[in-house]
C-alpha cells in the first residue's frame, strides 16, 4: 500500500522511489487490524488471545472499550471476530474515525482532541467509565488502546478541571519531558489513567489488546497504562515537576492535588499487588521493532545492506540528528557498520524544547537539524535522511516528519528562507515543504512511534 502523498517524489525522484516503499512496508506492518489478527483468533467458542482461552459462553455480557489514534480499525477488527457486544465505546483522534458511517454499526463513535484534551474527551472518557463500572463478574471487558490514548481518555480526578489538565499537558509538551515523565504526572491526575481503569472494571474479566507508542513497550506507560499496575508514585509524578521547573507554573489546583498525594492525604495508583489485577490480561500486538524488521526487510529486497542498531532512540530531537548524520558519515569514510548501498533503521521517540513559535514537529525538526549538519560536510553527496511518524500527524500538524540530503540546504537558499532562523523558531514545517522535502500520509491509523533512517547510496 502507498502511504506517501506523490510531491515528496518533486525532488530527487530516483533515490526517493527507492526510499518511500520502504516505508511503506514498515507501516504495512504495524497496520491494526493485521497485529491484531497476529495475536487474537476466534476457535468456535473460545477467543484465543496469546496463550489464553476464553469461553465466550462463559460470559453474561461482552463490552468493548477502545480509545487511540489507532482505536477504528482495533474495533473493526475486534467485530470482525464476530463477538456478541452488549454495548461499547470508541474514541479516537479527529479525523480518525471509520471511513465509512456504517464501519462500526452498533458502536458509538466519538472524535476528540489530541494532544491537548479537550470536552468531548471529557465526556467520551466518562460514558467509559459507566460501561466499565456497570460490568460484573460474569461480564468480558475487550480493551483496546493505542498511541493517543492518555490525551483521548481524560477524566480529570476530584478537585480538578479539564483546563487544569489542559494547561498541564501543554506545559508537559513544551518543557520537553518524555513520555514517561509526562504520564507519570497525568496518571496522578486522573480517574482513570494508572490502573484506574481496571479498579473500574473489577471483578469483571479484562482483556486489553495494546498497540505500543512507547520506546521499549512499558506498559504502564502506553496510554498511560488504564488497565495496568502503576508502579510511579507520587514523589515520581512531582520529581518530574521540579524537574522541569513547573511547580509556580502548574494550576493551583493541580499543585495542590499532587502536594496533598505527596504528603500522603491522598492514595496513590494501584501496585502491583493489587486484587484488581486478577483477571486483567494486558497483550502488546505490535510495536515498534516490528515496524524497523518489516522495513529492514524491505530495504534488503530493493539492494540495500540494511541493519537495526537500536529501537530505543531518545533525546533531543535536534541532536539525535548530528548523531543519523555521523552515522552515514562512518558509512561513507569506513563502510562499517554496512557498506553502501546501506540502511540503517531506527527507532524511538524523541522530545524538543519549544523556543518558538512556529508550526512542526519532532521529526520535522530533526529534518531541519539534519538538513543544516549536512550541508557543513563533503560527504554528504549519497547520505539521505528520513524521520518519520508512524501515525501520519508529527507534533500539531499533517505531516508525517521529513526528508534531508546534501541538496535541501542550498533548495531553501535559493528561495530566501533561512534555515537556522527557522530551527530556531521550532518553524520547520513551512521549510521542509517550500523545499519539497516534507513528508505527508494523512492519518495512518497507527501508531508505533517514530523511524529514523539513514540512507548511503552507491
Amino acid at each position: 500500500m502507498t502511504h506517501f502523498y506523490p510531491d515528496i517524489l518533486d525532488v530527487d525522484p530516483q533515490r526517493r522511489k527507492r526510499i518511500l516503499p520502504i516505508l511503506d512496508a514498515a507501516l504495512d506492518a504495524v497496520d491494526p487490524a493485521a497485529a491484531m489478527k497476529r495475536v487474537v483468533r476466534r476457535a468456535g467458542d473460545n477467543l484465543l488471545v496469546a496463550d489464553r482461552s476464553y469461553r465466550l459462553s462463559g460470559y453474561k455480557r461482552v463490552f468493548l472499550l477502545a480509545f487511540g489514534k489507532a482505536a477504528t480499525p482495533m474495533a473493526q477488527a475486534a467485530q470482525g471476530l464476530g463477538l456478541r457486544l452488549d454495548d461499547g465505546l470508541v474514541i479516537t483522534k479527529y479525523g480518525h474515525g471509520p471511513e465509512r458511517p456504517d464501519a462500526l454499526a452498533g458502536l458509538a463513535v466519538v472524535e476528540a482532541g489530541h494532544p491537548t484534551p479537550d470536552a468531548m474527551g471529557v465526556a467520551a472518557a466518562r460514558r467509559m467509565t459507566e460501561i466499565a463500572r456497570k460490568a460484573n463478574a460474569d461480564d468480558l471487558i475487550i480493551t483496546l488502546i493505542s498511541g493517543g490514548g492518555s490525551a483521548l481518555l481524560t477524566l480529570p480526578a476530584p478537585g480538578l478541571t479539564l483546563a487544569d489538565l489542559q494547561r498541564t499537558t501543554e506545559l508537559l509538551l513544551a518543557c520537553g519531558a518524555s513520555i514517561d515523565e509526562m504520564n507519570a504526572v497525568r496518571k496522578h491526575l486522573s480517574q482513570v489513567k494508572g490502573g484506574r481503569l481496571a479498579r473500574l472494571a473489577a471483578p469483571a474479566t479484562v482483556i486489553s489488546l495494546i498497540l505500543s507508542d512507547v520506546v521499549g513497550s512499558p506498559l504502564d506507560v502506553i496510554a498511560s497504562g488504564p488497565t495496568v499496575p502503576d508502579p510511579t508514585t507520587w514523589a515520581d509524578a512531582w520529581a518530574v515537576i521540579e524537574k522541569y521547573h513547573l511547580d509556580e507554573r502548574l494550576p493551583a489546583a493541580v499543585r495542590q492535588r499532587l502536594q496533598q498525594g505527596l504528603a500522603g492525604a491522598l492514595p496513590d495508583t494501584p501496585k502491583p499487588d493489587d486484587l484488581i489485577f486478577a483477571r486483567v490480561q494486558n497483550v502488546i500486538i505490535g510495536d515498534n521493532s516490528i515496524a524497523a524488521e518489516a522495513a529492514q526487510r524491505a530495504a534488503e529486497a530493493g539492494g540495500f545492506h540494511a541493519q537495526i542498531p537500536s529501537t530505543f532512540v531518545q533525546g533531543e530531537a535536534r541532536e539525535v540528528a548530528r548523531i543519523l548524520v555521523g552515522l552515514g558519515r562512518e558509512i561513507v569514510a569506513h563502510q562499517r557498520p554496512l557498506s553502501p548501498p546501506a540502511c540503517l533503521i531506527l527507532g524511538g521517540e524523541t522530545t524538543v524544547t519549544l523556543r518558538g513559535r512556529g508550526k512542526g514537529g519532532r521529526n520535522q525538526e530533526m529534518a531541519l537539524a539534519a538538513a543544516i549538519e549536512l550541508a557543513r560536510i563533503p560527504e554528504a553527496g549519497p547520505m539521505v535522511i528520513v524521520t518519520l511518524a508512524t501515525d501520519g500527524a508529527d507534533g500539531p500538524t499533517d505531516a508525517a516528519g521529513g526528508v534531508a540530503d546534501a541538496t535541501s540546504f542550498a533548495r531553501g537558499e535559493v528561495v530566501g528562507l533561512d534555515v537556522r532562523q527557522h530551527l530556531d523558531d521550532n518553524n520547520a514545517y513551512p521549510w521542509l515543504k517550500t523545499v519539497g522535502d516534507l513528508l505527508v500520509t494523512g492519518p495512518t491509523r497507527t501508531n508505533v512511534n517514530d523511524l529514523y533512517f539513514v540512507f548511503v547510496f552507491s
